[in-house]
């Protein structure tokens, strides 16, 4: 990579394509699987299907972790309940343990305030998630999940180029629109040369409590029609549950019994064993 690299490739004449650009990891660190979680856009719950992978990679027994790359929007924590901040040295950081062990970092907690706005320009963002990549100390770790923030800016594509990836899970919801902002996302993983390793439909409809009739509130999805078009598994459909987002606020994501988060998880734990 150019040494004054800007991160924007459709104006670049270097050839990086046989470069190896991802950062190191902290000599201390060990991290086996590294999957991001990317959407084409905000709002479709894309830090709760984070969560709820890393809740149930966990509960199998493996060693998860979060590196929470959305820096201007971190909600992690929040549905955690970590209140506590992460500690550190000159020379490394220490992410903080959720209840059922899983390793987080994020923006939040190093911030004062959590509060505290984040009003930083692109390539300090992405100089961020660089360290939380390269600073953090990440032990035994067997799969680390890593919330992006939205989009095919920068903090995406430094993600893409600075970390080795084995593949990314996209999460959208049934509206036309967001399937159409789901396909940039595809597509910049495809230049990328990043593996997608599946789509995960949130908010797919709403089920009755008293009937169990399901309701599609955002219409019909389109879920299969972009699957098929490129060729990709559908880990699952996630229905609009108001559990879930009490879970979050109320910081007991953790406890939450998700029938169909599990079942993605399986899904993605078979297509990582087969890569």
């Amino acid at each position: 990579m150019a040494e004054e690299c800007t991160h924007d490739c459709g104006s670049c004449s270097a050839n990086c394509s046989d470069r190896d650009m991802h950062e190191k990891l902290n000599p201390k660190s060990s991290v086996k699987k590294v999957i991001g979680v990317v959407s084409g856009k905000g709002g479709v719950g894309k830090s709760f299907v984070t969560s709820m992978l890393a809740v149930m990679f966990s509960r199998e027994g493996y060693h998860a972790a979060i590196l929470d790359a959305d820096i201007t929007g971190p909600s992690i924590p929040k549905a955690f309940g970590l209140t506590e901040k992460a500690t550190g040295t000159d020379e490394c950081i220490i992410p903080v343990k959720t209840h059922g062990g899983i390793d987080v970092m994020s923006l939040n907690l190093l911030l004062e305030n959590d509060t505290d706005p984040v009003v930083w320009r692109g390539p300090v963002l992405a100089g961020a998630v660089k360290q939380f990549w390269t600073d953090v100390i990440w032990q035994d770790v067997d799969y680390m999940f890593v919330d992006m923030p939205p989009g095919t800016g920068d903090v995406p594509l430094t993600v893409f180029q600075s970390i080795p990836l084995d593949g990314i899970v996209v999460v959208t919801t049934p509206q036309e629109l967001v399937s159409m902002i789901v396909e940039k996302a595809v597509n910049m993983a495809n230049m990328m040369n990043i593996p997608i390793l599946g789509i995960v439909e949130n908010m797919s409809c709403f089920v009755c409590p008293d009937c169990g009739k399901k309701y599609y509130p955002f219409g019909e999805s389109r879920l299969e029609e972009t699957a098929n078009r490129y060729g990709l598994e559908i880990l699952a459909r996630l229905p609009i549950d108001a559990a879930n987002a009490k879970a979050c606020d109320s910081g007991e994501v953790e406890k939450l019994i998700n029938d169909d988060a599990r079942a993605a998880a399986r899904k993605l734990e078979e297509i990582l064993g087969k890569a």
